[in-house]
């Protein structure tokens, strides 16, 4: 039996560390700053989620690839993640129904891959030392020339990523006889949302990051969503300042991810960068109202400062992560106005948290029966 050698590839983080493994993907380097997804399942939707532009995603799994992918199980229209970093990625898949493999999937999206690394060993030691850049190469894999790249990347702190993967024209989506219309504003949203509000009665219009509360409003909404996306809310300033007026308007706005960070950022609370985030389809979050505890999907490095809020009279706590404390949910008593910092849409993940498209849509439908 003839064995093909495998070309090797390297991953350097900012601190100096390297891991070695092989080559997968597209040939040549990727930079971003390292995060670690614990999903076991629905690897494909987090490649495609827009709020992990500009990271390179480890995943925890030991085996990504075994069931393919497939046209439909995209959050957009393109792998998002910079790179990715696994140990073991099966060049076949078992589903009927998939439509080509992990690796050539990559390469179709120009995207690198590092396979056969310990991801065990790369994510305990960001778990010690904090989320940080890094670089995969599986082309030239010399330290010295890899140092020099890794050098002129920015750090997420003080980035603004969400206009990279917004909408550059509006659009419109669901069914133009529904009785509820939602202005959305595209701070890098994920198509599973649009789903959720299209299956309860919603009729979408998804407007540019860069639109005014004047454009959103114009279309004559019945309420205002604002999306999950990349990057630091708190250098967002134009977005802050449309919102501002959104939430005077008296029509419901709703935020999830990046949008209830901007939403909390808009009421005078601060966000702040995590040490390493919360990335996973299995975080457990307590809805102080009812008491019930949620399982919940997450993707966020940023999160809104808690004694902020606290301290905040305009604003109530309504969810809590149970595993280190951060807010997960607001609600304003003196707006009408609520967000989320988990992902209710899940895609992948539980269905636990469905309710809160709901709770939207009753709110608009007050408003419209009150006005």
């Amino acid at each position: 039996m003839k064995y093909k050698e495998r070309k090797k590839a390297v991953l350097l983080l900012e601190d100096g560390t390297i891991f070695h493994g092989f080559s997968a993907g597209k040939l040549g380097y990727a930079t971003g700053e390292l995060c670690f997804n614990t999903g076991m399942t629905g690897y494909q939707e987090v490649f495609t989620d827009p709020s992990y532009y500009g990271q390179l995603m480890i995943t925890t799994n030991a085996h990504i690839g075994n069931y393919g992918v497939k046209d439909t199980d995209v959050e957009s229209n393109d792998i998002k993640i910079a790179g990715l970093i696994c140990k073991n990625l099966n060049p076949k898949f078992s589903r009927k129904s998939g439509d080509g493999n992990v690796n050539d999937y990559f390469i179709n999206n120009d995207k690198v891959i590092i396979t056969d690394v310990d991801t065990r060993a790369i994510v305990r030691h960001i778990r010690d030392k904090g989320a940080m850049n890094a670089i995969i190469s599986n082309d030239d894999i010399d330290i010295n020339n890899l140092k020099l790249i890794l050098e002129k990347v920015p750090s997420m702190q003080g980035l603004e990523l969400s206009s990279k993967v917004s909408t550059k024209e509006s659009y419109f989506f669901g069914d133009k006889k529904s009785n509820f219309k939602v202005a959305v504003l595209d701070l890098g949203i994920k198509t599973n949302i649009l789903r959720c509000l299209s299956e309860r009665d919603c009729y979408l219009k998804v407007f540019p990051i860069d639109s005014s509360y004047k454009e959103l409003n114009s279309w004559n909404p019945d309420g205002f969503f604002l999306s999950n996306g990349p990057g630091d809310p708190s250098v967002m300033t134009n977005v802050i300042n449309t919102t501002k007026e959104l939430t005077n308007d008296g029509k419901p706005v709703f935020g999830i991810c990046l949008g209830h960070q901007i939403l909390a950022l808009s009421e005078g609370v601060n966000t702040y960068k995590m040490h390493n985030g919360h990335r996973g389809i299995n975080h457990p979050v307590r809805n102080v109202m009812t008491g019930k505890s949620e399982v919940t999907s997450q993707n966020h490095g940023f999160s809104i400062n808690h004694e902020d809020v606290e301290s905040n009279s305009n604003i109530d706590i309504t969810h809590i992560n149970l595993n280190d404390n951060t807010v997960e949910g607001i609600s304003f008593n003196h707006k009408n106005c609520f967000s989320v910092q988990y992902h209710p849409e899940s895609s992948p993940g539980p269905y636990d948290s469905r309710y809160l498209f709901d709770e939207f849509v009753d709110r608009m439908k007050k408003y419209q029966n009150n006005g």
